[in-house]
């Protein structure tokens, strides 16, 4: 039982990792905004002070949105130094300046405008269309063992080919894709926001950048009626070209940023599903409970535990000095335990009115465009899932019986979600595709 978490390292050390909760609340009951002290990160728990934060570009930059303290700026800032000028000089040191996450306007404004013109409401209905027989595909395999991990085996390809479907990537490269990014025996977990271990052997960005640069080129040289033509054609909103690693970025970041969360919103809500008999049956009577179910399991386990800022200025944040400089959290699955926003907030109530007033995509300028995406894979997975079987169960010769669980999750201070989620399950009888 640990009596201070304030001792604990939220951001290297192992004892957080399986269960943040108990520390968010407890930096909340302090003060929602509160100066964690391994790291120097003031640490925004409260739901109206995360709003706060995420609605200000003026005195808060987006440029360490993915890294935080790590390797935090590469210059002292304080009342002396142009702030401003220091980030647009400092910025291309900083990692994954080149990501959609990382730029703040008038650059990102630009840049996002050009990811809207890549998923368009007439791609998106195209591509909600061919979930729903990505889903069946996937499971006829899944299913057909009656037990398995339902992270690699099921959710990680689904929403692989659900995102290569929508940017137009070629069916036959898509098996490259996926062995790539998943199922590759050298990618381990880790990478960006790792709290311990080796990351990754290899860059996916890099593997992604290499592909679309090359898909953008041959659609600009060789245009088709498919959806690469319409990215390589697309324009800024002043009717500029971009260059093709403008494109490229954007096309990489919707892949690899859209994939991984949505495979750990899936994965947290699977095991809700098998874990409550009683919320399963309740999504099996009705499957027009399962959106609102997916904002609740939203709220509860967000996939981005936070989003960090830069403080442009000296400044206060609930009323709490924040001095220029500093490096903020916003801290998405504490603000969705905030019990001034949510009443009775570490319980899992599927119809919870307030549900979708959750942050688990952000808010602002910044929200995440995939999120209607994302919100659709979820729906789909999920009905498909429950239409196939009578019965899923968490498989207890994997993670134990049910007063004794044994989970795994990612070490990582930014994404929150299983390593793997195996499960049993019993097939419905002569279950239609």
């Amino acid at each position: 039982m640990v009596n201070n978490f304030q001792d604990l390292d939220f951001f290297l050390g192992q004892e957080l990792v399986d269960d943040p909760y108990p520390y968010f609340d407890s930096l909340r009951e302090q003060c929602p905004v509160t100066r964690e002290k391994h790291h120097d990160v003031m640490m925004v728990t409260g739901y109206d002070e995360a709003l706060e934060v995420y609605n200000d570009t003026d005195r808060f930059s987006s440029c360490i949105s993915v890294t935080g303290p790590f390797p935090g700026f590469p210059v002292p800032l304080d009342n002396t130094v142009d702030v401003e000028a220091a980030i647009a000089e400092h910025r291309d040191s900083l990692p994954m300046s080149d990501q959609l996450p990382t730029l703040d306007p008038p650059t990102h404004t630009a840049h996002r405008a050009l990811l809207m013109r890549l998923i368009t409401p007439k791609r998106l209905k195209e591509n909600e269309e061919a979930m729903w027989s990505i889903a069946d595909r996937m499971l006829d395999e899944y299913l057909a063992k009656g037990r398995g991990d339902s992270i690699r085996e099921f959710a990680g390809p689904f929403t692989l080919y659900v995102i290569a479907d929508l940017l137009g990537v070629p069916v036959e490269d898509q098996e490259e894709f996926l062995q790539t990014l998943q199922r590759d025996p050298h990618r381990k977990g880790g990478g960006v926001g790792s709290t311990g271990g080796e990351g990754m052997s290899h860059n996916p960005i890099e593997f992604l950048y290499g592909k679309f640069s090359a898909y953008i080129d041959d659609r600009r040289q060789n245009p088709r009626n498919d959806v690469l033509t319409s990215m390589a054609t697309a324009t800024f909103p002043d009717g500029s070209t971009p260059e093709v690693i403008d494109v490229v970025r954007v096309a990489a970041n919707l892949f690899s940023a859209g994939q991984e969360t949505t495979v750990r919103l899936l994965s947290s809500a699977l095991k809700l599903i098998a874990e409550r008999p009683d919320i399963q049956q309740y999504l099996r009577e009705d499957r027009s409970r399962i959106q609102n179910f997916i904002e609740e399991s939203l709220r509860m386990e967000s996939p981005v535990k936070g989003d960090f800022r830069l403080s442009k200025t000296d400044t206060t944040v609930g009323g709490t000095d924040v001095p220029v400089g500093t490096v903020v959290m916003v801290v998405n699955g504490a603000a969705n335990r905030d019990p001034r926003r949510f009443d009775d907030p570490t319980t899992f109530a599927a119809d919870r009115a307030n549900a979708r007033q959750h942050l688990a995509f952000g808010r602002g300028v910044h929200t995440c465009p995939g999120a209607p995406l994302a919100r659709a894979e979820a729906r789909v997975a999920i009905e498909r899932l429950l239409a196939r079987t009578t019965e899923l169960r968490i498989d207890e010769t994997v993670h134990g019986p049910a007063d004794a669980r044994d989970y795994h999750y990612l070490p990582t201070f930014i994404l929150r979600g299983l390593t793997s989620l195996h499960l049993e399950f019993d097939v419905a009888d002569g279950a239609a595709r």
